[in-house]
C-alpha cells in the first residue's frame, strides 16, 4: 500500500498556524486527535486560552521547558480533510512555525481524495515522497522468513556468532549451499528495502532479488 510523506502549511486563519508562527521556536506535538461535530511554554498556553476557537485547555503535565496540554477546538481544520478523505493519519505529528509533516498510508484513491480535500480547505501542501509499503510477509518467501528467524534464534547474527553457517544448515535440515544462498537472497531483499526507505541511491536503481 502506498505511503505518502507530505508537508502541510497551517493557514494563518487557523489559530494553531497563527500561534506557532508567533512562537517559531516552540514545538506543538499533537499526540492524538478526537473529531467533534461542531516567551516560554507558559506564555504559549496563555495564548492558547485566549484563542476563541480553543474551547478548553487542561494542563496534564509540566516541566521547565515542556507542557502537556489537552485542548478542545471548535475549528479542527487540519483534521477535517483527513476525516473527509478517510485516510488514517499517523500520530503524533509536530507543528513548528506553521508547518507540519504528515505520514499517511492509504490506497492511491484515498491519497488523491486527501489532496482534493486539502485544496478544498485552501491548505497548501507539498508531497515529499510516495512509496509502496512492503510488509515482511510480502518481502520474503516463507522459506526465507523461516530461515532468517531460525538464524536469529540460533545466534547466527550475534557478535560474535553463536552459530556457524554449517550449524544453521544442520538445524534447518538443508544443505549448507542451500542455506547460504537462501540467506543471501533474503539479506539482499531486506538490505535493499532498507536503502530504498532511506531514499534513492545516486546513479543506481535498487532492485530486489527474486
Amino acid at each position: 500500500m502506498p505511503r505518502a510523506r507530505l508537508t502541510v502549511t497551517v493557514p494563518d486563519s487557523v489559530w494553531m498556524g497563527k500561534l506557532s508562527r508567533a512562537y517559531p521556536e516552540a514545538r506543538f506535538e499533537i499526540l492524538t486527535v478526537f473529531p467533534q461535530d461542531e516567551g516560554g511554554v507558559a506564555a504559549v498556553v496563555r495564548e492558547m486560552d485566549r484563542e476563541k476557537e480553543v474551547v478548553s485547555t487542561e494542563v496534564l503535565q509540566r516541566t521547565d521547558n515542556t507542557v502537556l496540554v489537552q485542548f478542545e477546538t471548535s475549528n479542527p481544520v487540519l483534521l477535517l480533510p483527513v476525516r473527509n478523505a478517510g485516510t488514517p493519519l499517523e500520530l503524533p505529528f509536530t507543528v513548528v512555525d506553521g508547518g507540519v509533516n504528515w505520514e499517511v498510508t492509504a490506497p492511491r484513491d484515498r491519497l488523491s481524495d486527501l489532496a482534493d480535500q486539502l485544496r478544498r480547505f485552501d491548505i497548501d501542501f507539498d508531497v515529499l515522497s510516495v512509496r509502496q509499503e512492503v510488509g515482511t510477509e510480502q518481502l520474503l518467501t516463507p522459506k526465507q522468513r523461516d530461515l532468517v528467524t531460525t538464524a536469529v534464534e540460533e545466534g547466527y547474527y550475534d557478535t560474535p556468532r553463536d552459530c556457524t553457517l554449517t550449524e544453521l544448515a544442520e538445524v534447518s535440515g538443508i544443505a549448507k549451499s542451500t542455506c547460504s544462498e537462501t540467506l543471501h537472497r533474503a539479506e539482499e531483499k531486506v538490505i535493499k528495502q532498507f536503502v530504498e526507505e532511506l531514499g534513492p541511491v545516486e546513479g543506481k536503481a535498487v532492485e530486489a532479488a527474486d
